[in-house]
Formats: structure tokens, sequence, C-alpha cells
């Protein structure tokens, strides 16, 4: 299977269910500095004492930012399409949960 035939089948999907990938993909590279960003900012506030709601809430926007677009542009996605976003964003959170302890008690 060459890269042209991945990329075909990829478009192909994103026709069936309503979603442009490469605008799924941008935004889900284009948040990776702004959650990265929000994490430090999460981590110094826990640091000095300074309230978490607003660099949580900012990380968590970032973070499913992409999947919302899917929810919201996608038409007849398939369940197990949801069942597979929510176990990597209980994965995610768990992972980012633990990297902010871990940089928090360095």
């Amino acid at each position: 299977m060459d890269l042209t035939s991945i990329l075909d089948w990829l478009l192909g999907l994103g026709e069936q269910y309503g979603v442009n990938p490469i605008i799924f993909a941008a935004i889900y590279v284009g948040a990776i500095p702004f959650f990265t960003l929000s994490i430090a900012w999460l981590v110094r506030n826990i640091r000095s004492g300074r309230p978490t709601t607003l660099p949580i809430l900012s990380a968590g926007f970032f973070f499913v930012s992409a999947y919302i677009y899917l929810l919201i542009a996608g038409k007849n996605i398939p369940a197990w399409v949801y069942a597979l976003i929510v176990g990597l964003l209980i994965y995610g959170a768990y992972s980012s949960y633990l990297k902010v302890k871990r940089r928090t008690t360095e």
C-alpha cells in the first residue's frame, strides 16, 4: 500500500463522514503548542499556589479541540470512533495528570 492510496482512503473517510481530514489534522497539530503552554501555566500556578481553574480549562480545551471539530462537523460517525475518542481522552488526561504531578514535585 503506497502513500497515495492511504491519502485517498483518508480523504474518502472525510467525505463519507462529513469531516475534512486536513482541517482535523491542522487543529490537532495547531493545538499542541497551546496545550503545552497551558500545561506550563498550570505547573507554574500549582507551584506558586495560584488558582488552577483557567489553566486546567485551557489545557482541556486544546486537548479536545480536534475532537470537538469531529463531533460538530461529523455525520454518521460509527460508535467505535466515539469509544476510541473516549479511550484516547482518558489515557491523555491520565498521562497529562502524571506529567503535571511529576513537574510540580521537582
